[in-house]
């Protein structure tokens, strides 16, 4: 299991992307009106579109893992509570679950 990502959720795309090229200067990988992502070493850090649920500011992590259904079954036998269970998205199998504190981390495999 690896940290793979943090997404923050912005409201406009055009600005955030501008500021953490421009400005911080990381090397943007790609930019779209939804999803952008830039270049940090092992990490990403990926721009989301902003909505009701995942409000501008906001962040949150995600991990990668080898076998994303193994890690469903075995930490859920764990207790840890799923929110979406593993599902392709994207050409992705991505999950998503809660921590201690009640925030939302994404796991993609």
């Amino acid at each position: 299991m690896r940290l793979s990502y943090v997404m923050k959720f912005v409201d406009d795309m055009d600005k955030a992307v501008a500021f953490y090229r421009d400005i911080l200067g990381l090397k943007l990988r790609f930019a779209s009106p939804e999803w952008s992502e830039f270049e940090t070493g092992q990490t990403t850090l990926a721009l989301h579109r902003a909505s009701d649920t995942h409000p501008a500011g906001g962040c949150q992590i995600g991990f990668s893992v080898e076998d994303i259904d193994a890690f469903f079954q075995e930490k859920g036998a764990k207790g840890v509570v799923f929110t979406r269970p593993p599902t392709m998205e994207h050409g992705t199998k991505l999950a998503d679950f809660v921590d201690s504190e009640g925030a939302e981390v994404s796991v993609s495999g």
